[in-house]
């Protein structure tokens, strides 16, 4: 299938849009017909970009918005979460794996992205991360 227009969803600064998250996942898959095994990787990295965007980055404000953009083209989807916040030290995150983070409930999302996604890339001082699979 040849390249597509972005499409763009955008989700309200609360928790329980996180459940669209899985609708778009699917329907990205359906449009599109992406290789199946792919979609846990591409639902757990979106889910945490949302979520991370959600309350790190708007801080839960309900007048911010997240943006979602994604673009289709063979063999590549392409993932940009936006988020109205002031961003983030992005380079300098503590490694969820080593011993002392190993307990704590949080801090695992980006590690989750780096580790799912085939690209990850972060602009706007942290507040824009984009990341791609190979389809």
């Amino acid at each position: 299938m040849n390249a597509v227009k972005e499409q763009t969803v955008t989700l309200n600064s609360d928790i329980n849009e996180i459940s669209k998250v899985e609708g778009l996942v699917s329907e990205i898959f359906d449009r599109y017909r992406i290789n199946q095994e792919l979609y846990g990787n591409v639902l757990i990295a979106l889910t945490e970009a949302a979520n991370n965007a959600i309350m790190h980055g708007n801080r839960y404000d309900a007048e911010k918005k997240v943006t979602i953009n994604y673009n289709f083209s063979e063999p590549e989807l392409k993932i940009r979460v936006s988020d109205e916040g002031k961003g983030f030290d992005f380079d300098n995150l503590p490694d969820p794996t080593e011993p002392e983070f190993i307990d704590k409930p949080c801090g695992r999302g980006v590690f989750l992205i780096k580790s799912l996604a085939d690209e990850v890339d972060f602009d706007k001082e942290g507040s824009t991360v984009c990341f791609s699979f190979k389809c």
